[in-house]
Order: structure tokens, then sequence, then C-alpha cells
């Protein structure tokens, strides 16, 4: 008799599918990332991001606040500084703007939430890339470690409980750890962005932290169209000492976030940026897509790829829904 198989029985009603599904997304997988400001006396809508601000010290806290008790596992923090320099000079001062709302944030909310830093220079620097330059433009690998290093010793003194060294220098995890380690921050964990791409869908985040960069970073960057690339950078990461291992972007990157994931011993992070974000608010705001579903969808497809952990700007908002 055809058809001998009826897989239709277990999508027949919504407790069926619920007892058989195979993906779970849950409040604690999700990251929000959140921007504070310096300078500024209320908050900044981010016009490419509708829904996200650059916040004041003081209405991150709130914000901060309403995350965690909407069941979000952590924030990941970036600072705007009011005024930047060719090194980056405010990454590492205790007085800058992300060290201050790092502890801001651990002051109000100690340890209910695991708060990540940033920990990269291109929101502090005056040309907006992720390191120093040498005599001739370009970026130095070198010299950059030796900042990364101490801007990780601040940030966790501030009050971070992960470091997250987003700046694909070669080197970077063991170098932070090792400096870390000296200190005796033997606690503080590292998420590694082990599989950055450069990226056309990081627009509005530039947007989001007031970019100062001309140019691009491909030289630091992974291109696209390489994923056996990841995999490698990956492994360097792990034996440097990484905690977990990130992926980012999330939607174009599916592929490579599986390969991570069958591979890696150690949490996997994905990172649903800002494009991606804005591309949904926008048809959803046209009429185009089911917002809810969709938000839904695309974050249950960066699970199902082998995501452990998802930072998206939805987190907060997703959270509710599931909850």
């Amino acid at each position: 008799m055809f058809p001998e198989h009826r897989p239709r029985r277990l999508r027949t009603t919504p407790a069926m599918r619920r007892l058989v599904g195979e993906t779970t997304l849950r409040p604690r997988q999700l990251i929000l990332p959140m921007f504070v400001a310096e300078g500024i006396d209320a908050p900044r809508p981010i016009s490419s991001m509708p829904g996200v601000v650059q916040h004041t010290r003081d209405t991150l806290r709130k914000a901060a606040v309403d995350a965690v008790n909407a069941g979000v596992g952590g924030l990941m923090l970036f600072g705007i500084p009011a005024t930047r320099d060719a090194e980056g000079s405010g990454a590492v001062d205790e007085k800058g703007i992300l060290n201050v709302a790092l502890r801001d944030l651990r002051h109000e909310l100690g340890d209910a939430t695991v708060l990540m830093a940033d920990t990269c220079l291109d929101e502090f620097t005056d040309h907006g890339h992720c390191g120093v330059l040498d005599a001739d433009g370009a970026v130095d690998n070198d010299a950059t470690l030796r900042i990364y290093a101490q801007m990780a010793i601040a940030q966790v003194e501030a009050g971070a409980h992960v470091l997250g060294p987003s700046g694909m220098m070669d080197g970077q995890i063991g170098v932070i750890r090792r400096a870390l380690d000296e200190v005796g921050h033997k606690d503080a964990a590292i998420l590694a962005y082990s599989a950055k791409y450069a990226s056309a869908f990081y627009g509005p985040f530039r947007e989001a932290v007031d970019s100062q960069l001309k140019g691009d970073r491909k030289t630091y960057q992974q291109d696209p169209g390489n994923g056996r690339e990841a995999l490698r950078e990956i492994e360097l990461d792990l034996a440097e000492g990484a905690d977990m291992v990130m992926v980012k972007p999330a939607l174009s990157y599916l592929d490579v976030i599986k390969a991570a994931a069958d591979i890696s011993p150690v949490p996997v992070a994905a990172y649903n940026i800002s494009g991606e974000y804005a591309m949904v608010e926008a048809a959803a705001a046209n009429g185009w897509l089911d917002r809810e579903r969709t938000i839904l969808e695309v974050l249950t497809s960066i699970r199902r790829a082998g995501a452990d952990l998802i930072l998206t700007y939805w987190a907060a908002e997703a959270a509710a829904w599931l909850d």
C-alpha cells in the first residue's frame, strides 16, 4: 500500500510537533549586544537598526536589568567614546566609556548574568581599524596584541566575566590568556571570534559604533569564500586557550557554524549581525514578512546549524516570546 511511510503523523497537532521537535531555542542561549555612548544625555536611535539605540550609562543599566529579567544568557557590551586617537587609548583607560559601563553593570547585576566585553580597538581608533597602524598604514599585528593584553586586563578588572577579542589578529587568544593569567585573572573566560569574515552585512553596526573606518578590513578578516581557513582559525584559537569560539556573521555562514560544531570541544557561538537584523526589520516594516515568525525561524536555523549560543539584537524580545 502506498504510501507505506507517513511522516505527517508526527505533525498533526502543536503538542505532537512540540514533543518531537529536534532543535530547541531557549532564552539562556541568547546574548544581547548593547551599545553605550559617552557624552549623550538620552538614548540615541540607530537609524539602520530600528529598535536598537546607543545607551546612556543610566539607560544601559535599566535595559540590561530588563534583558536579564527576560532570561537572556548574557550581555555583550560595546563602547562609543567621545574622542578617539590613533592608539585607541580609551580602550585601556579605566575611565573610558566601556570600562566605566562594565563597572556599572557588574555593580547592578553582579553574577546574575554573564557580562561580556568587546576586546577590540575599532571603536576607539580615529582610523577605525581593529589595531594600531605601522608607518605604511597597515595594521601592525604584534603591536596591536600588546594593547589587547592591556585592554583585556582593564575589562576584567572593570567587571567583565568574558572577553570577546574580535580583531582577528594572529595570536590574540594566546597573548590575552597569558596576560590574564600573569596578573591572577585565571577565571576570566575568552570567547574567541575565531572565524570572522570581511562581510558586507556589517554596515549598520558601523553606524551603531560611529566607525571612523575608511577602506576595509580584508587584510585581517576572512574572505567570504574560505571555509577550510575558518577551521584552521578555530583550531589555532583552541590551541591558544579559547574557552568558546564564534563564527561571524551567522546566516551566510551556517555551513561554517556546522563545521565548527563538528570539531569544537568547547561551546560554539554565532553572531546574528546588524545587517541580518536590518534586513528582517525592513521587510517586516513593509509587511512582507511576519516579524515574530521570521525572527524565531532565523534564530532556530542558527541553532540547528550547531550554535550553542547566539548573539542577537533580538535576544531580550525573543526571550520573552520563548517563555
